[in-house]
């Protein structure tokens, strides 16, 4: 999608607004930051005074945020499709983002393993999210009971487990490169046994 100027400078003034009340700070409280007068950031919001680039690294900083993302207009492909594995009962997402990170939906219907060394530690963070039953995580020596609608996060360099317990639940995972690695190669390894 290619955007005229005007369609950018909109969007940029827009999320410069979006920003400053996100943060639940008034016009005085931005300018202060920017060293703006209010009037100049009250125009600048408006439409009623140019964009100048100074300006707009200025601002920037001040919304804790860098110019890229303050004028980043790329949204064409908002929606993604999953990739599925079948093998190992998974769907992945890739994150445009962070293209070392993925998204994946898994049903686990096993418990979670009796021996330790079927845990697994690699490089690398791991978050998940129960989307429906309980989960029991291993990690380390500890035992985690992760409900429906619970979160987890943790270094995958702790040995770790996943299992279901009661039944089936349905798990939301996002990995970084390095832990994606670690859970491709483990998967990878179970296809060949």
């Amino acid at each position: 999608m290619e955007q005229s100027n005007g369609e950018l400078d909109s969007l940029v003034r827009k999320r410069i607004r979006a920003l400053r009340v996100a943060q639940g700070w008034s016009l005085e409280d931005l300018a202060g930051r920017a060293r703006l007068s209010q009037s100049t950031l009250s125009r600048i919001e408006n439409g009623q005074r140019r964009l100048a680039l100074d300006q707009l690294v200025i601002l920037a900083r001040a919304l804790n945020t860098s110019l890229d993302q303050l004028v980043e207009t790329d949204a064409d492909d908002v929606v993604s499709n999953p990739s599925h594995d079948a093998a190992h009962g998974l769907m992945r997402w890739p994150i445009r983002a962070d293209p070392g990170m993925t998204v994946v939906r898994q049903r686990v219907v096993s418990p979670p393993p009796d021996n330790p060394a079927r845990m697994r530690a690699h490089p690398g963070r791991e978050w998940l999210v129960v989307l429906s039953g309980t989960a029991v995580l291993l990690l380390g020596n500890r035992r985690f009971r992760v409900e429906t609608n619970q979160a987890a996060e943790f270094p995958t360099m702790l040995p770790h487990a996943l299992g279901a317990e009661g039944g089936p639940c349905e798990v939301l995972g996002i990995f970084d490169r390095d832990a994606r690695r670690g859970h491709q190669t483990r998967e990878d390894a179970g296809a060949a046994r």
